[in-house]
């Protein structure tokens, strides 16, 4: 009997030894996935996953990693998502992975100077995003985030933004609402105190002025400069992209004296001081630059054509350049003291 004992207690413990060689093999041996996506269905149990993987010809068998997350104390830590495996990983780190929740992410991108409408769209072209706000109206919109009374436009910041599949659009547009009303907070509180902005809002809304005036980042505090002069001394923005804003969808590449006459709350022609909300999505350089102006005496600024601006603290300059930069060099009677003669192309 006791002979029969021992015989057994060593075939147990060959059989252990056996395993254990097994699975370290196991853990250690590169693996090669498709280079696909791999879905764990929430609910799915690591058994199930296990056996999806092997008849995928990712694993050589159905068990084994099964008895390595119950060794790792982790059987019942599986994550949900979508994955993507490296072709050369290891049973091991493949683990590691679905129970770290280590997804597949996709980007969504804010392009700086960009309307609400713009980013609905773009939100709707997005990939793996559960859209429930393609019916809402704008305000509606607002109100799903918890702030029904506020306008929409430059609320989100632009900035490129990774979701897992199937998280909702509004939880996308939540993520870049906190970040512009976190950068807009911390540039108000580091603001220029001489400033005649007087609210947040303000701020917001002569960023998105900067954003859509000029591509050339050295430039937004000059721009910003400029606007906060004129604001202090009375003068109207004369800026082209608010008259554009309130066109909407009349705007057809080019501005015709007729539209700068054209009253609308956003033709900063016709109206004094800021138009009553944003025009597009600032960036955070555009919202320190309108908290933080240049201290220049320029009131005029004028298009060169290459993207950079001409500035003037008169309007005998500013005339000069916009015969120089806009009209060929050829003397034409100029109609305003506009600020630009033309939007920044975008």
């Amino acid at each position: 009997m006791r002979s029969l004992f021992r015989l057994g207690l060593a075939g147990a413990l060959l059989g252990l030894l056996a395993l254990g060689s097994y699975l370290y093999w196991f853990s250690i041996n590169p693996l090669s996935p498709e280079p696909k996506i791999y879905t764990v269905k929430p609910g799915s149990s690591l058994r199930a996953f296990t056996t999806d993987l092997y008849q995928q010809n990712v694993l050589p068998d159905k068990f084994s990693l099964v008895w390595l997350a119950y060794l790792k104390g982790q059987s019942r830590d599986l994550k949900a998502g979508e994955y993507r495996f490296r072709k050369g990983m290891t049973a091991l780190e493949l683990l590691d992975q679905v129970i770290a929740g280590r997804v597949v992410e996709y980007p969504f991108t804010i392009v700086e100077g960009r309307s609400f409408r713009q980013v609905l769209q773009a939100l709707a072209d997005a990939p793996r995003v559960t859209r429930t706000v393609q019916d809402m109206s704008a305000q509606q919109i607002m109100a799903s985030l918890g702030y029904p009374k506020l306008h929409p436009e430059g609320r989100f910041y632009p900035d490129t933004y990774y979701y897992p599949g199937g998280m909702s659009d509004l939880l996308l547009l939540q993520r870049a609402f906190q970040k512009m009303d976190a950068r807009l907070q911390q540039e108000w509180e580091g603001r220029d105190k001489t400033s005649p902005l007087k609210t947040m809002d303000e701020a917001l809304i002569l960023a998105s002025i900067i954003e859509r005036e000029t591509a050339r980042p050295e430039e937004r505090d000059l721009i910003a400069g400029v606007m906060v002069n004129r604001l202090r001394k009375g003068m109207k923005l004369q800026t082209d992209p608010t008259v554009i804003y309130g066109m909407g969808d009349r705007y057809r590449g080019n501005l015709r004296s007729q539209d700068l006459r054209e009253f609308t709350p956003y033709n900063t022609y016709v109206i004094k001081g800021l138009p009553p909300t944003p025009i597009a999505m600032p960036s955070g350089e555009s919202v320190h630059a309108a908290l933080n102006p240049a201290g220049t005496k320029a009131l005029y600024f004028v298009s060169r054509g290459d993207g950079s601006h001409e500035f003037s603290e008169t309007l005998e300059q500013h005339n000069k350049a916009v015969i120089k930069y806009q009209l060929g060099g050829k003397p034409k009677p100029v109609q305003t003291d506009k600020t630009v003669a033309a939007p920044t192309p975008r």
